[in-house]
């Protein structure tokens, strides 16, 4: 984001600009260096569980893709002279109180939460990425899980679903709680911190608001089309 002097009002230098932008992206890469760090925790004690060798192998790669998602974030921020552990340090509890909210109870939940908490927080993060600098732009653009990794989640979910009808209201009951808890969690933090608001000189904490809700709102429609491929309503 370039900022020139003829953004600046008579309230808001363009040194306080720039300083609201960069407190804004560090704010940002904290919260999703800490969430992938979490993500990898999680999916590696989930692997853990898996009922097949292939299966856990299928975890475990999306685990380290989460640990190299971690390093990328830690690398943007060393970059622009901040310490990781400072930055991700605000997010230590909101995070970890989310993952105990949503503690998977068996494999079933497990894999229903990755498919749905993670490709969640990637689109937000995504969707804010769109009005940064480019080197932070670019440093996002690595947190994605890759399409082989989702299409292999995909087809696990379904063969189990498949091979177990059972599940299926029971796994719709829990993709429901799990995606309003992920929309909150987004949307917490970004009021927390008051994310967008760094993005335009003239923008309020209300403008900000409203920015999320109209990001949660595309989040809401994805999920919903990505359980109608399990055969599950949202």
């Amino acid at each position: 984001m370039s900022i020139s002097a003829s953004d600046a009002d008579d309230y808001v230098t363009a040194g306080e600009l720039r300083a609201r932008y960069d407190t804004f992206v560090v704010d940002l890469l904290g919260s999703i260096a800490y969430g992938e760090l979490s993500a990898f925790e999680r999916l590696a004690a989930d692997a853990r569980h898996s009922p097949s060798l292939s299966d856990k192998a299928v975890l475990g790669k999306m685990a380290v893709s989460e640990f190299g998602h971690y390093e990328a974030m830690c690398a943007r921020l060393e970059a622009m002279g901040m310490d990781p552990e400072l930055a991700m340090a605000p997010y230590q509890r909101m995070v970890d109180a989310f993952h105990e909210r949503t503690r998977p109870a068996d494999w079933h939940e497990s894999l229903m939460k990755a498919y749905v908490v993670e490709t969640i927080t990637e689109e937000f993060y995504a969707a804010i990425a769109e009005h940064l600098d480019a080197p932070t732009r670019e440093a996002i653009a690595q947190v994605r899980t890759s399409d082989e990794q989702v299409e292999r989640l995909t087809s696990m979910l379904k063969k189990m679903l498949a091979e177990d009808p059972r599940l299926s209201s029971r796994l719709a009951l829990w993709g429901r709680r799990l995606v309003g808890e992920a929309l909150s969690q987004v949307q917490h933090i970004g009021a927390k911190h008051s994310f967008l608001v760094g993005l335009r000189p003239d923008a309020t904490h209300e403008q900000a608001v409203a920015e999320v809700t109209k990001i949660l709102r595309t989040l809401t429609r994805n999920h919903s089309k990505r359980m109608s491929l399990l055969g599950l309503t949202a």
